[in-house]
């Protein structure tokens, strides 16, 4: 299913992401496979407020990816 640009489960808006957020991200050396990896974001790494292939972040544990999917859209997990 197509989600159209904005949707609050977009990982390209970065307004839709904040510190604490449960995600699922595509790390650099897993794009060809499109492995993702779960975790909640400490940091947000892209500077625009949107990005084509989804806002870079560090999750906790300090891996970086771009995100693909949020699991948690209300925000502050719990």
């Amino acid at each position: 299913m197509k989600r159209k640009t904005g949707d609050i489960m977009d990982g390209t808006v970065r307004s839709n992401i904040k510190i604490g957020t449960k995600v699922m991200v595509v790390q650099k050396q897993d794009q060809r496979t499109g492995k993702l990896t779960e975790g909640t974001v400490m940091r947000l790494l892209t500077n625009s407020s949107n990005h084509h292939r989804g806002i870079k972040v560090m999750l906790a544990g300090g891996i970086v990816g771009r995100v693909q999917r949020i699991c948690d859209p209300d925000g502050i997990k719990k």
